[in-house]
């Protein structure tokens, strides 16, 4: 017998497929709209909006945000952790100081050098909060020569006029940033150092004797333009007065 074929509707209902859950906000600010999704619990990423009255300003906050980012990745592969403030330099600096003061001969000079330098970065910190650098510096010199250890992470107080514990406060930075700034500081300095002879240019003193293309010089690279002009500049060239364009030769 040949084969029967039975046609039947099978439905089938989907499963509702749960992806996550979003809060959604629509806000308006400043005359422009956007959306602001909140509220979700497994999120592995963050949009951070940066607004402001001017492009200088928005560069600069998205600078001291990628900086702050990267500080806190760069400590979360190494721990350790030193104070800021300056605190670290004013540290090195008094140790600089005091060998210096042992040795004799332009080693004596180099490091008191160096030990000059790094006061550089307290120096500028009390400047950016509006404060006196001389009095801060003189508090830091004292406090990390008669406190010994513990004085040792005392750096420059933001917010209050003087000068704190960085370490007890939480005023950190990676160790391993610290380092490197450091070298690289040494590095550069030593790069300059080995520069022992300039080359200088006797001709580049005349402005009237720089040569352009053929050993030509400016002055008579005017003149020929001038001529090519009709001799009377814009409007001998446009033809006033009768002689046109010439060629230059």
């Amino acid at each position: 017998a040949p084969p029967r074929f039975v046609r039947r509707n099978i439905h089938v209902a989907a499963a509702p497929i749960h992806r996550g859950t979003i809060r959604a906000t629509d806000r308006t600010r400043a005359g422009e709209r956007y959306n602001v999704f909140t509220g979700c619990p497994s999120a592995r990423t963050a949009t951070i909006v940066l607004r402001g009255g001017s492009e200088q300003f928005i560069e600069e906050s998205h600078r001291s945000i990628h900086d702050a980012l990267m500080i806190a990745k760069r400590g979360a592969g190494d721990a350790r952790v030193v104070g800021g403030g300056g605190a670290v330099e004013m540290e090195l600096s008094r140790y600089l100081r005091e060998e210096g003061l042992k040795v004799a001969g332009k080693d004596q000079l180099i490091l008191c050098a160096i030990a000059k330098a790094l006061e550089v970065i307290p120096q500028q910190l009390a400047m950016n909060s509006g404060f006196d650098p001389t009095d801060i510096l003189n508090a830091l010199r004292r406090k990390h020569a008669e406190d010994g250890d513990e004085g040792v992470w005392f750096g420059v107080d933001c917010d209050n006029e003087g000068i704190q514990d960085t370490m007890a406060k939480e005023i950190w930075e990676p160790a391993i940033n610290k380092i490197n700034s450091l070298l690289a500081a040494c590095e550069a300095a030593c790069v300059i150092l080995k520069i022992d002879e300039t080359v200088r240019n006797p001709r580049s003193q005349d402005p009237g004797s720089a040569q352009g293309a053929g050993g030509v010089t400016t002055q008579q690279q005017h003149a020929r333009t001038s001529q090519a002009m009709g001799g009377r500049g814009m409007a001998g060239m446009m033809g006033r007065g009768g002689r046109g364009v010439r060629r230059l030769k």
